[in-house]
């Protein structure tokens, strides 16, 4: 792997796990309360346009982080729309 994949692995890597403390604190205690529904949804349709292109581009640091990111986004809101 040369070190630009490797930084880009590192960057998605990074920004998706940001994701994780979210959904298990929104998960464990129905909460979302704190949480804006309209930044994510903004920032599911920017994670959207991402996975986009990087498959267009064919770059895979882009498609597996925001594949995730997507997964742990969507979790969210699905969390926020369950619990409010």
């Amino acid at each position: 792997m040369d070190h630009i994949t490797l930084i880009g692995m590192s960057a998605g890597t990074l920004t998706t796990l940001a994701f994780l403390p979210q959904v298990v604190r929104a998960w464990r205690t129905r909460s979302t309360a704190d949480v804006s529904l309209l930044m994510f949804l903004a920032m599911c349709l920017g994670i959207v346009l991402w996975l986009i292109y990087g498959l267009l581009a064919g770059d895979m640091p882009l498609i597996v982080a925001n594949s995730i990111t997507l997964v742990l986004a969507g979790a969210i809101l699905v969390a926020k729309f369950r619990f409010g």
